[in-house]
């Protein structure tokens, strides 16, 4: 897929697959498995992750940073004011200026809080961070943070966690449609086929974590997914036909030989 590749922002990546680095059995699993997916992006929660003390065994030293770009993520947060703080501490020890913007709204559902993610995106982006948030499969607040200067929007596809796949179909194309930004669908793939028709709705992009971490054989989903997003993009590239409510013969009706 390297001529068509994911472009956010300044920079271009092979892959459209972005993966997590939680809920794996080790972390040799998770490096194993972001090598079979061929990610070229990796998100990091900031918050849980060992920033101060280098001399114990983070998760950052299973991460090739010379072949993976690590997208830090603001997990865990819940106002406005928690996301920019995390965001900036990301930034400060080095991580990147780039961050996967998440406010949580409800501690059940892990939905976001929009009104929230909308005031840190506002933020993030006067002081120079380049913003993925995460929100709802609304097209209002995807075109709202668009024009407070995300860099790409990550509509959910399902809770997070949950599985589901993507819920609202119609909503994803809505996005697709009218954003000048990549949609990432973020959240909610349970197995590839979500995958693929993340992708063949015109995602641009898909972020998935614990579908592949918490599969029985995570290296294997890995791969899945990497086969599933190239296929649902060259599907969604290729044209689909028609619906139909009603059959249509395959072959052509002229030139048929007569009894």
């Amino acid at each position: 897929m390297a001529s068509d590749p994911l472009i956010i922002a300044d920079k271009t990546f092979a892959s459209r697959l972005i993966v997590g680095t939680g809920k794996y059995p080790s972390h040799a699993v998770m490096a194993d498995a972001h090598r079979a997916a061929g990610a070229d992006i990796v998100t990091v929660a900031v918050r849980r992750v060992n920033l101060s003390d280098r001399t114990k065994e983070s998760l950052l030293d299973f991460i090739d940073r010379g072949q993976i770009f690590i997208l830090p993520n603001t997990a865990g947060c819940y106002t406005a004011d928690e996301a920019i703080r995390t965001a900036r501490l990301g930034r400060e020890v080095g991580l990147s200026n780039w961050v996967k913007l998440e406010v949580i709204g409800d501690e059940k559902t892990l939905f976001p809080d929009n009104v929230a993610l909308l005031e840190a995106t506002h933020v993030l982006v006067r002081e120079g961070f380049v913003v993925l948030p995460y929100t709802n499969d609304d097209p209002v607040i995807c075109r709202k943070l668009e024009e407070a200067g995300a860099a790409a929007v990550m509509p959910l596809g399902a809770p997070i966690g949950s599985g589901l796949g993507i819920q609202n179909p119609n909503n994803i194309r809505i996005i697709r449609d009218q954003s000048r930004v990549p949609v990432i669908v973020d959240a909610g793939v349970g197995t590839a086929s979500d995958a693929a028709i993340a992708m063949e709705l015109g995602a641009d992009g898909v972020l998935m974590n614990t579908a592949i971490a918490l599969a029985g054989d995570p290296i294997a989903m890995a791969t899945a997914m990497k086969l599933a997003v190239e296929a649902g993009r060259l599907a969604f590239g290729a044209g689909r036909i028609p619906r139909r409510s009603y059959a249509s013969a395959s072959s052509p009706s002229e030139g048929l030989i007569t009894a």
